[in-house]
């Protein structure tokens, strides 16, 4: 692996280790955007944009939007724009999550998305996300989110022994009700814990300990999570935690060309795309000639359809696409004129070729690891790539000299789909839906090639950089 390909790779590898959550994937997009020279911006606020600038702004921090404006932008010009999610499937922590039984304290959690959940049993589990944390009292009181992460194991969901259970090996049916519950702690050693935490270290008793937290979470994590973030445990207002799984991101195989690693759906195209937008923009002379606007945009909650605040369902990213364009000029027209003139790159991940199910694939659509992009086709639009949009695409790596695959699904089984219909619905704009090929998609361990995490990002790259003379040569609608 060249020198150049092997930085990609690693540092892939850092973004899915520092990115437990999709908290933390946009707080590490944000960190990278302004090392990179990318100005934060808010939606509650004014904006104040020029050509040959760049910009992003957050939404619930778990949406982030980046762009840069081309140096010879105008109003009404178009949008490049690769879309990708920040959101997994995994196990989030219930509203009420205290459950004490059989002299375990236990954790309650709620399944989030599709997830292969027999893959989370005898797993080395931490926790991760977000708490609304009070800080002041009284009147001066204010309030506001930290993020947090358990970095050792505190949990785990055992399985059951097969001298238990003699026909376990002929089917297991995971109940995400009652078999998911992760470990803790026994309760006789958390009364120890909660002894000291309850009375303090002088026997005096802890007043922090005395809000309605106490009766809807065990102490002992209460303790956990206000020890991480340096406050007390009564300061803890609120949170959005979920299980993780605290092994780390790694290259691997027998001759490196792996990487395995949770949540590869779909950080690892949320990552190729902030790179390949960071490097397409790294100067004002890589936009100087640039007419449009160049955007990378990575929701949260397709997971689970996308139908929030912060998912591609709703108008986060058109309305980006209005502000920037009404801010340049007032006429109203403008903004559809920019919406016929873009294009979309819904990129998520595709299902590769497995070595013990091939039956699973159509015959002449099967895509291999090392084999690059994938374009998914769907007659009936669960994906939105149509022949217009997949050739752009197509040509896009052919002049870089990138491989491409392609993928329909069986007609004997259902088929997926991705924020590419969503967006394309919802705002007109030209879409082909992409992603690099993997397996064990929605495990809490996934693998993929590191040819294709480097075919990826050189591909996204090459779209932003030579899309809008490509675009030039293409005639529809005539």
């Amino acid at each position: 692996m060249a020198k150049a390909e092997s930085s990609v790779v690693s540092d892939l590898i850092d973004f899915l280790n520092a990115s437990p959550t999709a908290f933390h994937a946009v707080d590490e997009a944000k960190r990278r955007l302004k090392v990179a020279g990318y100005e934060q911006i808010f939606e509650k606020g004014d904006w104040n944009l020029q050509p040959g600038k760049k910009y992003f702004f957050t939404r619930n921090y778990s949406t982030i939007v980046a762009f840069a404006i081309g140096k010879k932008y105008i109003a009404g010009n178009g949008f490049h724009i690769v879309g990708a999610h920040t959101d997994s499937p995994c196990l989030k922590l219930k509203p009420v999550s205290k459950i004490s039984k059989g002299g375990y304290l236990e954790v309650g959690v709620q399944t989030y998305g599709g997830g292969l959940w027999h893959t989370w049993f005898d797993r080395d589990l931490t926790i991760a996300g977000r708490m609304i944390i009070k800080e002041g009292k009284g009147d001066s009181a204010s309030y506001s989110h930290k993020l947090v992460r358990i970095e050792e194991p505190i949990m785990r969901i055992p399985t059951l022994a097969i001298h238990l259970d003699r026909g376990v090996n002929d089917g297991f049916k995971v109940n995400a009700q009652t078999h998911l519950a992760p470990v803790l702690a026994t309760a006789v050693k958390a009364e120890l814990n909660k002894t000291v935490a309850e009375n303090g270290p002088d026997g005096k008793p802890n007043e922090s300990l005395n809000n309605s937290s106490i009766q809807k979470h065990h102490s002992l994590l209460l303790q956990i999570l206000a020890d991480k973030v340096g406050c007390k445990p009564d300061e803890i207002c609120d949170f959005e935690l979920q299980a993780c799984d605290t092994q780390p991101s790694i290259v691997a195989g027998a001759m490196k060309e792996f990487v395995f690693s949770g949540r590869l759906d779909n950080l690892c195209m949320s990552f190729c795309s902030l790179k390949a937008l960071i490097d397409a923009t790294v100067s004002e002379k890589s936009i100087e000639d640039e007419s449009g606007v160049r955007m990378v945009a990575l929701f949260d909650h397709e997971e689970v359809g996308s139908s929030s605040a912060q998912g591609a369902g709703s108008p986060v990213m058109f309305d980006a696409l209005s502000r920037i364009t009404t801010f340049f000029s007032s006429d109203s027209q403008l903004l559809e004129k920019a919406i016929q003139k873009s294009f979309l790159v819904s990129a998520d991940m595709a299902h590769a070729l497995h070595p013990n199910y091939m039956d699973k694939h159509e015959e002449n659509h099967q895509p291999k690891l090392h084999g690059g992009l994938v374009i998914k086709h769907n007659a009936n639009q669960r994906y939105a790539t149509n022949a217009v949009t997949a050739f752009i695409f197509r040509e896009i790596a052919a002049n870089k000299n990138l491989p491409v695959q392609d993928f329909v699904v069986r007609n004997d089984m259902p088929c997926g789909s991705t924020i590419g219909p969503i967006l394309a619905s919802g705002t007109g704009i030209r879409t082909v839906d992409i992603g690099a090929p993997q397996l064990s998609m929605h495990s809490i361990r996934e693998m993929c090639a590191v040819d294709d995490v480097n075919h990826s990002y050189h591909h996204l790259k090459a779209f932003f950089e030579d899309f809008t003379a490509l675009d030039a040569k293409i005639v529809i609608d005539i």
